[in-house]
């Protein structure tokens, strides 16, 4: 036997996901991880997820759950769920940016909330950081705007934008900023080799490392990248060493796979993305490879871009280093090129009021998925 829920599949930024209005999911949270693996089609050991939504990259194998909000002054309450491809993990331990776009539109067009024609505000709480954002949007005729000539980097064509605002952002995740009271530190690798590295969490931890210590130039095609398994390795063990020294892990051994990030940096340069455009050195402050879910990302995701963004900011980091100092910043990823902004008060410890940078989204598809019901049962 099957139960059929009510389900949208949308494109939020660089990302897709399956959205769930948490009135339509069992009140039991420990059934949803089944649930979700399940819609999504993980495990899969070929890396494609065919028996499911997912689309065989962490980018693609993501659910969002959305409720209205009982806080004073909050709309909506969001939570992230990504989810493994080759396993049946869905982890809830990190926030998606792109998605974030999505949550919104998705409210009022299933009729959680309701806007009025013209400019829509929304303020979001993101249940897995317990931290807010605000998402402006049109509203015509009833609906929400989705045509318009806005474009951004990683997908093709045009649409509506969305402002998003995230509001005091640091230490979402690790409570603090800097969650090492430093800049800059030295991780000692289960190798014993030690690597520089910045640990900023600001809308989420990321471990940020030098691509010339690595031997890289911070240009490469994502897929050269993951072809380099010595390097995806490696990356993945300062990764796990950034998440002790960040307090997110007690071992290496216990590093939850989606946060914290990796990203490697690189001062400006010429580079050109993978639709084949040309961009000058002098278009970027940085540029950044970053791996999700041990994956090389064909984009950066939003909130690794902002925690970049703001740690261009954070004077004796490695990317402030690499990039100067501005609170318009310009990253270069493998698609283009992403602006953001910060809006940071700087002294001896660094306070970000905001963060805010522009998305576009997409409804793909609205119906219902069927789940087996013994899914849906304790």
């Amino acid at each position: 036997m099957k139960t059929f829920i009510p389900a949208s599949f949308y494109r939020g930024g660089t990302s897709k996901a399956l959205l769930f209005n948490r009135a339509d999911l069992p009140e039991d949270r420990k059934l949803w991880d089944d649930i979700f693996c399940h819609v999504m089609g993980s495990p899969d050991a070929y890396g494609r997820q065919l028996d499911g939504m997912g689309g065989g990259l962490s980018s693609l194998s993501k659910v969002a759950v959305v409720a209205k909000s009982n806080q004073p002054d909050v709309d909506l309450d969001y939570t992230f769920v990504q989810i493994a491809v080759g396993q049946a993990l869905a982890d809830f331990g990190a926030m998606c940016g792109n998605i974030a776009s999505a949550i919104g539109p998705f409210a009022v067009t299933s009729g959680i909330i309701e806007a009025a024609d013209g400019p829509a505000s929304v303020t979001i709480r993101n249940t897995n950081t317990d931290k807010l954002f605000r998402a402006e949007f049109a509203m015509s005729d009833g609906q929400v705007v989705e045509q318009g000539d806005f474009v951004i980097a990683g997908v093709s064509g045009s649409a509506a934008p969305i402002s998003l605002g995230f509001l005091d952002p640091a230490g979402a995740t690790t409570g603090q900023l800097l969650p090492t009271g430093q800049a800059q530190n030295v991780l000692t690798l289960k190798s014993g080799e030690k690597v520089e590295a910045s640990l900023i969490d600001a809308t989420n931890p990321v471990v940020f490392v030098r691509a010339s210590d690595l031997g890289k130039t911070g240009y490469e095609h994502p897929d050269q990248l993951e072809a380099d398994v010595a390097l995806m390795d490696k990356l993945d063990s300062i990764r796990c060493a950034g998440a002790v020294a960040m307090g997110l892990a007690t071992t290496i051994d216990n590093v939850a796979p989606a946060n914290p990030k990796i990203a490697m940096v690189a001062s400006p340069g010429t580079f050109t993305s993978l639709d084949g455009v040309t961009h000058s050195a002098e278009a970027i402050n940085v540029s950044v490879r970053m791996l999700s879910m041990g994956r090389a990302h064909r984009a950066v995701t939003l909130t690794a871009g902002m925690c970049l963004a703001t740690a261009c900011n954070i004077k004796g980091s490695i990317a402030q280093h690499l990039s100067g100092q501005n609170s318009d910043i310009r990253i270069g990823h493998p698609s283009g090129i992403l602006p953001v902004s910060v809006d940071i008060e700087q002294g001896v410890s660094p306070l970000v009021r905001s963060i805010t940078c522009f998305r576009t989204q997409r409804c793909l598809m609205t119906g219902k998925i069927p789940i087996p019901s013994e899914l849906m049962e304790p």
